[in-house]
């Protein structure tokens, strides 16, 4: 039990601490937004982790040489979301600081803790690598031992909790962000840094 414990949350931690794209809109939405948004976003990363996570301890050894064959077209779909997501957010942020410069009046664009769970959920579930990176810890770990359905489910929610603390974190990075940059011209620099970092990631995908 304890190994499985152990297991888990190196395999949340170590798939959840690198922070990518999905991080980086993270940390951005929340600044933009607020804490509950934010924690909602992370919720919706990490229960992506948790379900992959599921994935991979029922697939075993099956899971890897399944999904070879559709891991490029997966990334291309990956690249086309984030540069979507890149160029939405920085022409976005524009329009509203040219808004405000006119108006003088702030109007956010709404965003629902339930809209950033599921973007987060969706945008996480688009990365095929993070399949991979489970089922072959699996794969790895199968060789030592057969896990039966407790251990696999202990393995799942360790790295579901893993993944959640990491996410959490993260947001309430973004949520000082957001306080220490509340004015507009702050805010418009935050978003058109997260949109330029989730350009260049999404470049290194090709």
């Amino acid at each position: 039990m304890t190994a499985a414990v152990v297991a888990g949350l190196l395999a949340g931690y170590g798939i959840a601490i690198p922070v990518g794209a999905v991080g980086t809109y993270l940390v951005g939405l929340t600044a933009r937004t607020s804490l509950r948004v934010g924690a909602c976003a992370a919720l919706g990363i990490a229960s992506a982790d948790g379900l992959y996570a599921l994935v991979a301890a029922v697939g075993g050894s099956a899971l890897a040489p399944v999904l070879e064959p559709i891991v490029v077209p997966l990334r291309w779909v990956s690249v086309a979301v984030l540069l979507g997501l890149a160029v939405s957010g920085a022409v976005t942020a524009v329009r509203r600081y040219r808004a405000h410069r006119l108006t003088g009046i702030t109007q956010e664009v709404p965003v629902g803790a339930v809209k950033a769970y599921l973007s987060l959920l969706g945008m996480t579930l688009l990365n095929p690598m993070t399949v991979i990176y489970f089922a072959a810890l699996v794969l790895g770990g199968s060789k030592s031992m057969d896990p039966g359905f407790v251990e696999r489910g202990v393995f799942v929610i360790a790295a579901f909790l893993a993944s959640a603390s990491w996410q959490l974190l993260l947001a309430s990075g973004g949520a000082l962000l957001g306080r220490a940059l509340t004015g507009h011209v702050g805010r418009l620099v935050t978003a058109l840094g997260s949109s330029l970092v989730i350009l260049i990631l999404a470049v290194r995908m090709v």
